[in-house]
């Protein structure tokens, strides 16, 4: 049985899979998924707009963000979150290199970026290892095939 946990407020079909939606009073969390979950009876309504900026996103990795309201997380998660945001769209940085920008350490980054709630606004995808692509999600089985996908899909629109 599921949880109510598990359920979501809205889902975007994406070539990978979908992409999840979760609004509550702490704020948006977006959720990359290669199967569906289930859809919440009673929806928030912030969840649409969410939905329609992933949706642009994945038309055009150029489109802005602005429904998003990234309060979740702590100080210094938000702080490597918001370097993030600030990797160009095509572009990418080792975890040394945002670690280096942010005067922290490799490792540090790399667990802020495994606890990034809103991949994709905070484009955790564009942090790669210093010998190749490094992680994704946390290691689930497929997360490097979405985070090939995504690179490439940024890659194209240059």
């Amino acid at each position: 049985m599921k949880s109510l946990d598990d359920e979501l407020d809205a889902l975007v079909p994406a070539p990978f899979g979908f992409v999840g939606v979760r609004c509550d009073e702490a704020g948006e969390e977006l959720q990359l998924l290669l199967q569906a979950l289930p859809l919440k009876a009673n929806p928030n309504p912030r969840a649409l707009a969410v939905a329609e900026q992933v949706s642009a996103y994945l038309e055009d990795p150029h489109a802005v963000w602005q429904t998003i309201t990234p309060n979740r997380g702590t100080a210094y998660q938000q702080r490597v979150w918001q370097a993030m945001r600030e990797i160009p769209v095509g572009e990418t940085r080792t975890y040394g290199q945002l670690a280096a920008a942010i005067r922290s350490g490799p490792r540090a980054v790399a667990n802020a970026c495994g606890a990034n709630p809103l991949p994709l606004f905070n484009p955790c995808h564009r942090i790669v290892a210093s010998n190749g692509l490094g992680g994704f999600m946390q290691g689930i089985e497929g997360g490097l095939d979405i985070k090939r996908w995504l690179l490439a899909h940024e890659q194209r629109a240059r």
